[in-house]
């Protein structure tokens, strides 16, 4: 382990594993990874995802689940790319939490606490808190704008 600073390399693992863990669902309901039901797809299409989404928001009719939906994937899709980069890491660590504890509230009461326990969505969460708390976050665009 570094001494001067031990987070290093954990701090960089947990943005590449946390930014892939937004990535792939993203990747999942825009149809980029294949077909629902080969290999570990869930939804496989846009249209898939929205109905899994208005099935965890009972609450709200169908066009504003479409757009909570596109919110929700932009959002995963900003906060992916910005962990994997280290750009604004603070915030996107932030967000990516607050992101999945909305997802944790919604699924928790609509489905139940098992599918947010199966998905690692209170893993994320956690992730996301813990790393928006780390002090430097080596090897990103951070650290680079902070030496210039």
């Amino acid at each position: 382990m570094n001494k001067e600073n031990p987070l290093k390399i954990p701090q960089l693992l947990l943005r590449l594993a946390l930014g892939i863990t937004f990535l792939t669902p993203v990747s999942d309901r825009l149809g980029i990874l294949g077909p629902k039901g080969t290999g570990n797809i869930e939804w496989g299409n846009w249209h898939n995802f929205i109905d899994y989404t208005a099935k965890l928001m009972p609450i709200f009719e169908r066009p504003v689940v479409n757009i909570m939906g596109g919110i929700a994937t932009v959002s995963e899709l900003i906060i992916g790319i910005l962990l994997i980069i280290g750009y604004r890491t603070r915030n996107a660590a932030a967000g990516a939490c607050l992101l999945t504890l909305t997802f944790i509230v919604f699924m928790v009461l609509s489905i139940g606490i098992q599918k947010p326990i199966n998905y690692g969505v209170f893993t994320a969460t956690a992730a996301g808190s813990l790393l928006a708390r780390i002090p430097s976050y080596e090897w990103s665009v951070d650290r680079l704008l902070a030496k210039n």
